[in-house]
This record gives structure tokens, sequence and C-alpha cells, in this order.
């Protein structure tokens, strides 16, 4: 199973937020263990704290990338490209903008955020020279 079907089977069973079930797929390559990782990204689910604000995958998939770049400014930038690919196939990174909060017009479904987020993630991690197994 890839990590990006992994991670979209965490969501699907319902123990893990967004945020969890991307950076619980990728515990391993922080160095953490996904306990740990699961409890770190426990409030970033439904766009942070159930706000509907940034996409908890996206969340979940930045907290990934600062802990394998330990560095910020190199974070910062990845995260940001993360996130301008997400926008671009997605139209938003807002979570209540993916769920049609409010227009009643879905932009993406939950599990396929999850998706994107981690094959974006890969994508970004690859480009950073982290690699992923």
């Amino acid at each position: 199973m890839s990590r990006v079907a992994e991670a979209v089977a965490k969501k699907t069973g319902g123990r893990y937020n967004c945020a969890q079930a991307v950076a619980c797929t990728y515990s391993d390559v922080v160095g953490l263990d996904e306990e740990t990782v699961g409890a770190l990204t426990a409030g970033f689910g439904a766009g942070m704290g159930c706000g509907e604000g940034t996409c908890g995958a996206l969340s979940g998939a930045g907290v990934v990338l600062g802990g394998c770049l330990k560095d910020r400014a190199q974070a910062m930038m990845a995260v940001k490209s993360l996130m301008q690919r997400f926008e671009a196939r997605n139209g938003a990174t807002v979570c209540r903008e993916l769920k049609g909060v409010g227009t009643g017009q879905a932009l993406r479904a939950c599990n396929d955020c999850v998706a994107d987020a981690a094959e974006f993630l890969e994508t970004v991690l690859a480009q950073a020279g982290v690699p992923v197994k």
C-alpha cells in the first residue's frame, strides 16, 4: 500500500482527523512514534480546532515538513510550495471553502484532501532530499 493510500485509510477508519491521518503516516520519516505525532496534531482537525480554517491535511503535512527539515526558512518555503500545489489542484486551502460551507458547493472531499496533501508532501520532501520509502 502506498503512503498516500495509507493516509486515506487512516482518515476513513475514523480514528484520525485529517491532520493526524497525514502526519501519522509519515511519523517515521520525522523520527517520532505515531502516538506522539498523533498527539501533536490532534488539535488541527476540521480546519484547526474545528474552526474550518486551513485544511487539517495541510497542517499535518506542515508538521512533517518542519520536523524533517529542521530549518525555519526552508520549512516555510516547503510549506508554501505544498500549499500552492494544493490550491492549484483544489481551488482553496481553507477547510470551509473546500467543504462548501455556506455555498453548498464542495470543492473537494476530506479524503481527497488527505490524498492530495500526502501526495504533495512526498513531492516536496523529495525535492528537499528527504527520502520517503
